[in-house]
């Protein structure tokens, strides 16, 4: 069972950046498919960003592209999810994701993950 821990959340003004990372453990093969998601209260939890490690593609909403950037530490097994230029709109509960797949395409624009962290809070 894949276990997945956020951290880094926090408050940030207009501008900043914030930096979340996510550990995953628990499972003798590694995910291969990771990425983040975010939700508002009362509103349906969105991707943010996913990248499948085996090629190294990533994928970005276009809310956040050219701001956000995702990123995989093979040797720690550490995802990150570097947040610039932040803005009122990023705020929201960050959630990592992981799945494993062998076909890249399921790893792309639409991706259903397998396994949730449960979350940091990420304000502006």
């Amino acid at each position: 069972h894949v276990q997945l821990v956020e951290s880094g959340g926090g408050s940030r003004k207009v501008g900043e950046s914030l930096t979340l990372a996510c550990t995953t453990s628990g499972s003798t093969s590694r995910p291969n498919c990771l990425g983040w998601f975010r939700q508002v209260p009362g509103k349906e939890r969105e991707k943010v960003a996913n990248i499948y490690t085996v090629h190294g593609s990533r994928f970005y909403d276009d809310s956040v592209k050219g701001r956000f950037t995702i990123s995989h530490d093979n040797a720690d097994n550490i995802m990150y999810l570097q947040m610039n230029s932040l803005k009122p709109e990023d705020t929201a509960m960050y959630y990592c994701a992981a799945s494993t797949t062998a076909n890249p395409v399921r790893c792309s624009v639409s991706w259903t993950p397998h396994y949730w962290g449960r979350g940091t809070q990420g304000t502006v």
